[in-house]
């Protein structure tokens, strides 16, 4: 019996050890958030992103009624700058070129936006950039993200 617990205690001395050493999951919250922006001529209208965090490396998607594709547009064939603040203040960019291929007509989606990111950072969207078939559209924010800023 002596043995027994001897052996239950190493045992249970392993496991915590392991855990201990074991890497943290890093989760942004919320993962999803609406915004409205205006995109002067080209239109104005809602935004969802949707965030993911690996350690400091972050992703953001986003599919926004703001912009419509004028005709088809391939793969991979629009770029994206969306800007945010950090905690009130300073900004972050996230860029990105990966988008599906977008109908005419169709509102655009692009990302994954990659970024980086710390722990504690509260990131909230205040402009987008897209160029599409050499055209840039820039928006800017005319909401407040909801629910909230992604906190890192």
């Amino acid at each position: 019996m002596r043995y027994g617990i001897r052996r239950l205690a190493i045992c249970s001395a392993l496991a915590a050890g392991a855990l201990a050493l074991a890497p943290t999951a890093e989760a942004v919250a919320p993962t999803t958030a609406t915004i409205s922006f205006d995109c002067g001529v080209y239109g104005s209208g809602s935004a969802t992103l949707t965030a993911t965090q690996d350690g400091t490396s972050a992703t953001i998607n986003l599919s926004t009624s703001a912009i419509t594709a004028p005709i088809s547009v391939g793969a991979n064939s629009v770029n994206s700058t969306l800007t945010l603040t950090n905690n009130g203040a300073g900004s972050v960019t996230f860029t990105g070129s990966s988008n599906p291929a977008i109908p005419a007509g169709s509102p655009v989606s692009t990302g994954p936006l990659k970024g980086t990111v710390a722990s504690g950072d509260s990131l909230e969207a205040k402009s987008l950039k897209v160029v599409v078939l050499g055209i840039t559209a820039t928006c800017n924010a005319t909401s407040a993200q909801s629910p909230g800023p992604f906190v890192f």
